[in-house]
Formats: structure tokens, C-alpha cells, sequence
């Protein structure tokens, strides 16, 4: 449970069950904006146009299924009632009133109860989640930007500018394309090629509003 929807909690949510049960084939979903870029309202989704979601399962190889029938959406929505009906009642008779304490009670003894009173036995045996890539899932779930250095060897991303140190491999990336990625956790990272080259908290500013990134700047390495 989160504060409200957005990429950064869809990501989030997805890389939960990805590091709990694995990797799916398929994901059944609404056509959100999160999810697919829908050129007309009400009209089929655009696969040619990845969002940050869509990105990431597709290196993840899952694939993500627009729900366009009334009788789909139906179905998950009939789910969501359960939820929505049962949990706030639990919660209240608890008293719990954050959004920490509710997530602790859900992943522990409410999803337990929930899933022995709901679960229905497959009619085969065997799962179809594989192993989760781990050493990739901070690069996969990630919100990444494309972007040309400045001459200064600055890149700029929303209101903030992060200044780039010269290496020792290289003096200046000016005129280079850099790969800025906010993960989950807050964390930036901008990477050329394979290379990490600064990292650095989201918040961090210098008092001329410029971000900089503690030495070492030079990371080699994929992350």
C-alpha cells in the first residue's frame, strides 16, 4: 500500500514479487499511463512506445497484457473489492494507522489468512516463475534518462544539475551520452557505456544549488 499510484510504486511493486517468487511471463494490467502510452483515450495502447514500466518488463522478458474487455477489468476489479472491503476493517480493528504499520500486518499474517482462505489448488503442478536476474534488478528497476554532458561537464535532470568530475581515464564526457538513473531507494547514478561514472543521494545540494558527488567519482563497472 502507498500513498498513491505513480511509476515509482508500480516499480516497486513489481520488483516485490520479482525478488519474492520470480520472474512471470505475462502481466495483466489496466492501460494506465504507468503501463502503456495510449495515443487516443479509450484507443489501443501504442508497444512501439515503452514507459518506464513497459521497459522494465521487457527486460525482464515479461509480457504486459492490455485489459480492453469490460469482463476482464471485472475480474481484477471483484479482487480489489475483496481487499478493499476486508483490509481497512483488520487495520481499524488493530489500530493501525500508518502506512509502514499496514504493510508490515499485510505481508505477514493477512496475506497468510487471506491465502488460506482464497487460494485454490492449480490443476498442475510446477510453477512458471524462473529465478530473478538479482546482480540486474537495481539497473532494471530504475527510472532512467537519456542525456548529452554540457560543456562543463554537467547534465541536468528536472531542477537539479549534477556536475560530472574528470576521471582519470577521462578528462571531460562533454558531448557524450549519459544514462541518469533514479533507483527506488533515492539513490542517482549516471552511467557512460559500462561505466559508472558519479553517483550520488537524490536531495544532495551544494549551496550554489549545484548536486556534486563525493569521491571517488570514477566507479568502474556495471552496477
Amino acid at each position: 500500500m502507498v500513498e498513491e499510484e505513480s511509476t515509482r510504486t508500480v516499480l516497486a511493486a513489481i520488483r516485490e514479487v520479482v525478488e519474492g517468487k520470480g520472474v512471470f511471463c505475462a502481466m495483466y494490467c489496466d492501460r494506465a499511463s504507468h503501463f502503456f502510452v495510449t495515443p487516443k483515450a479509450g484507443g489501443p495502447v501504442d508497444r512501439s512506445r515503452l514507459t518506464q514500466v513497459g521497459r522494465a518488463l521487457k527486460e525482464l522478458s515479461t509480457e504486459p497484457i492490455p485489459a480492453y474487455s469490460p469482463q476482464a477489468r471485472g475480474r481484477s476489479e471483484r479482487n480489489f473489492g475483496a481487499w478493499q472491503g476486508r483490509l481497512p476493517q483488520e487495520l481499524r480493528l488493530r489500530g493501525m494507522h500508518t502506512v509502514e504499520a499496514a504493510n508490515e500486518f499485510r505481508r505477514g499474517a493477512y496475506m497468510a489468512e487471506f491465502n488460506q482462505k482464497f487460494t485454490v489448488a492449480a490443476g498442475q503442478r510446477g510453477t512458471a516463475f524462473v529465478p530473478a536476474p538479482k546482480r540486474r534488478l537495481e539497473e532494471i528497476f530504475s527510472i532512467r534518462h537519456a542525456r548529452t554532458v554540457n560543456k562543463d561537464n554537467t547534465v541536468v535532470l528536472g531542477h537539479q544539475v549534477f556536475q560530472i568530475d574528470k576521471s582519470r581515464w577521462r578528462a571531460t564526457l562533454a558531448g557524450c551520452r549519459v544514462i541518469i538513473r533514479e533507483h527506488l531507494d533515492g539513490r542517482v547514478t549516471i552511467s557512460y557505456g559500462s561505466h559508472v561514472v558519479a553517483r550520488a543521494p537524490w536531495k544532495s545540494r551544494t549551496p550554489r544549488g549545484i548536486s556534486t558527488f563525493p569521491q571517488p567519482l570514477l566507479l568502474l563497472g556495471c552496477i
